[in-house]
Formats: structure tokens, sequence, C-alpha cells
């Protein structure tokens, strides 16, 4: 199930930034320090009511002209509707109800999207300042007054955040489709992949990075199953991120990823894989999803092909050792060499990725993989698990009762995890556990 998605809007300087920081510094958000995962301002995680979703800022330009301010605006209202499922519009309640307000709750307002009116710097607690009321006038009933400096009002507005946002459950019909990212550099050849498998130029093709500004939808069928596109824009490294569309093409393709089941990750079998690759990768790998590698490009002679892909595959797998489950194909875009194969790996994939193990199999191998080897002692102690229980999918989550969470060590951690692939099979898709200890609060690993 994909997570759900929030922007916030508004006009500079009524605390959008200091929101957002506020829920990631206070520990709210999850913050992990995976290899090849970048910390981009954009977007946090947050965690709220036992669930996650994505926070996205729309902010932190100061344009110099009023002509600016109004194309910032547009912009952060256009990508607000297009990527969020609930829309949080920040206004300032020292300076009122402004001109420019007006302005971006009439667009906000054409989109139908749910809006919710954060009143902010309302710093003092019980009853809000008079101005608050004025706010009324943007002609949205939810308003929320808060003070994103001192945390008042945040958990209420978050509780009706909540709501809005897909049901734990997806029904058969969302299960049957299957969206998939088009993710990686510029001019790596993702519009000429999308063509490619969708069959004809939905997608502008062109040599010169960055054409693609858009995340783009196209759905598909065809004998492997129905499909929706996503060709996102290419993610640059953030020291050329020199322009307001150049940063909000990263919002979209940012928000494509999260609301994917499966990522193809794209990279130019010409040029090798990168460090930008990687944190691309970790974008994807971060938010759970099932990850497909495609080296694109790989247009060599036969006499060439099986060393140098021996090769490349090394490097792939050297490179994202902190996603070994990830599934890699060597495509040509171009050719359409392999591009079937990448259809039915992507059905595998999505199928791992939502696959439950029946609590009976499941305790069974963790039983015997406690015989098998027990895990190392610690001060005398030693883990054990008691039970498991798969609890969700995308990606394949399970709890483990166990009698000290301090006492999992990673290296058993990973052995129970190769144990369930080599039983389960779950090829491109990561797993996690939470521990749970009698008393005390579950720990994610």
């Amino acid at each position: 199930m994909r997570r759900g998605i929030a922007a916030i809007v508004g006009r500079p300087n009524v605390g959008k930034s200091s929101f957002f920081n506020y829920l990631a510094g206070e520990r709210i958000s999850i913050v992990d320090d995976t290899p090849g995962v970048t910390r981009d301002r954009i977007y946090t995680r947050v965690e709220w009511l036992d669930r996650e979703f994505t926070l996205i800022d729309t902010g932190g330009l100061e344009p110099e002209s009023e002509d600016v301010i109004l194309k910032q605006m547009r912009l952060q209202a256009e990508i607000a509707m297009e990527t969020a499922d609930v829309i949080i519009l920040m206004v300032d309640a020292k300076t009122g109800l402004q001109p420019a307000d007006q302005d971006i709750a009439d667009i906000l307002r054409r989109s139908g999207k749910p809006v919710l009116v954060a009143v902010n710097k309302c710093d003092l607690p019980g009853d809000p300042p008079l101005s608050f009321y004025d706010f009324y006038g943007l002609g949205f009933s939810e308003l929320f007054a808060i003070s994103s400096a001192h945390g008042l009002g945040i958990g209420d507005l978050l509780d009706e955040v909540m709501q809005f946002f897909p049901e734990e459950e997806d029904n058969g019909d969302e299960d049957s489709v299957i969206r998939v990212a088009i993710i990686g550099k510029p001019n790596v050849g993702k519009s000429s992949l999308v063509n490619r498998m969708v069959g004809q130029d939905r997608a502008i093709v062109s040599d010169i990075p960055g054409t693609t500004r858009d995340a783009t939808d196209t759905p598909i069928e065809n004998e492997h199953g129905s499909f929706i596109l996503v060709d996102t824009a290419g993610m640059r490294r953030k020291s050329r991120i020199d322009d307001i569309l150049e940063r909000y093409s990263i919002m979209r393709a940012t928000a494509a990823i999260e609301k994917a089941n499966v990522c193809v990750l794209l990279i130019d079998g010409a040029e090798g894989v990168s460090e930008q690759d990687t944190k691309i990768a970790g974008l994807a790998h971060n938010a759970g999803k099932g990850i497909v590698i495609c080296v694109n490009k790989w247009d060599l002679p036969a006499e060439e092909k099986a060393e140098t892909a021996e090769e490349m595959k090394r490097q792939v797998q050297e490179t994202f050792a902190f996603m070994p489950y990830a599934e890699i194909l060597f495509i040509s875009a171009k050719t359409g060499k392999k591009v079937d194969q990448l259809f039915a790996t992507i059905v595998e994939v999505a199928q791992n990725c939502r696959k439950r193990i029946p609590t009976g199999r499941l305790n069974d191998l963790i039983g015997e993989a406690q015989q098998m080897l027990q895990a190392p002692g610690y001060k005398g102690r030693r883990l054990k698990i008691s039970y498991a229980t798969q609890v969700s999918v995308e990606p394949p989550t399970f709890i483990l009762f166990v009698n000290s969470v301090d006492l999992l060590h990673f290296s058993y951690e990973r052995y129970l995890e190769n144990q369930l692939r080599r039983a389960f099979g779950f090829g491109g898709t990561s797993i996690r556990f939470i521990l749970r200890e009698k008393g005390k609060k579950d720990t994610t690993s």
C-alpha cells in the first residue's frame, strides 16, 4: 500500500519550513542513515497514529519581484495539486490575511483536492488571536491554529490530515494495477524506455538533459497485466539545482516514487554507475519500494557482451550493496532488447512486494532458523524469538516477539532475512522487521 502524501503550500515567510523542520526535528519524522539515502529538505517521512506519510515542502525560495512571487505561488499550487492527497495551506496570524493568500486559495479551490488551512504563529495557549477568524474568508471550513515554534495545535492538524490518506488495505482492483516509476539521472533514456514500453512516442525524447520536467502517467495493458508508467524528470546533484523548475521537477519525481509500487532505476551502461545513481536508488530503497535496476544503452557487439556484462553486474552489486535484493537487467530502450523481460520482472517484483506468509509457516521457519544457528550471546544473554507474524506488505513487514530488543545483532537479522528469502523468494523487495518486547514500544530494524 502506498503512503499518503501531504503538501505544504503558502506564500514566503509564513512558517512552512519551520513546520516542516519541527516534524523532522522532533523525531516524529523517521530519518534513515542508510547508505545511498540523501537527506533532501524537499520532503520528509512523518509517523503519526502508527502510520507513515510523506510531507512535501513546496517553499523555501525568496523571489525578488512580484512577478516571480506569483510564478512561484502558482508552481507551488500546481505541485501540490498533482502530487498530494491533502494540501496544507499555511498562513500567518501575525501579518493577517493577505491578497497573496487569497490568490493561492483560489488556485487550490479549483483543484478539487482537500485543503486544510494552518494558521501559523498562534504562539499563545488558549483562544487564537482575532486575526485567526479573518482566514475563514479564504472559503475553507477547516482552520487550525498552530505554532510551529512551540508545537501548539500540530497534533490536531495531523489527526485531520490522516483522514485523507488511503485505507490500510487496498482493494483488489488497485492491487491488479502496478504503478511503475521510471527513475534516474537526466539523459539516461527514461523517456525512450517509456516510449518503447508503451509502443508509441508518449514522452518527448531529446539528448538535452532535463527535457522531461513533469512526472506523467501512462496507463497500458499487455499480456503481462495492467500498468501505469510514470516517466519522471531526471534528478541532478543538489549543487546543480539552480532554478525553481528544477527543484519542482525533483518534487514530482519524489512523489512519483512514493506513489509507485515498483521503481525502475535506469543507469547509463556507457557511463557506468555514479554516486548520484546511489542517491536516487536510496530514495526508492528508503521508501520501501520494489526495485529493478536496468542498465540501459547495452548495445555492445556480441563478442564483448558476456565479459563486459559480468563486469558491470559486479560493479552494480558492489555499488548498491545496501539493497542486494534489487533485480538487475541489461536492456536497450533504443532496440527494445529485454524490454519484454522487464515487464515480467516488474510483475514478479510487485507480487513479491505484496506477498503474505501464513503465520504457521513463518513460525516454523523462524524456529528452524534458531535451531540451526543460535543468536550471538551478549553479557550472558541470548536473543530468543517466541513468535512471529507478518503485519503488512509493500514492503513485507514482520513483527518478531523477543525476550529483549537489544539482543538482535545486525548479522543475525541479516541471517533471518536470508532464511526468509531462501524459503519464500522476495526478490526485488526489501524486508523489514519490527521487534516487540512486552511492556515496551516497537523497535523497527
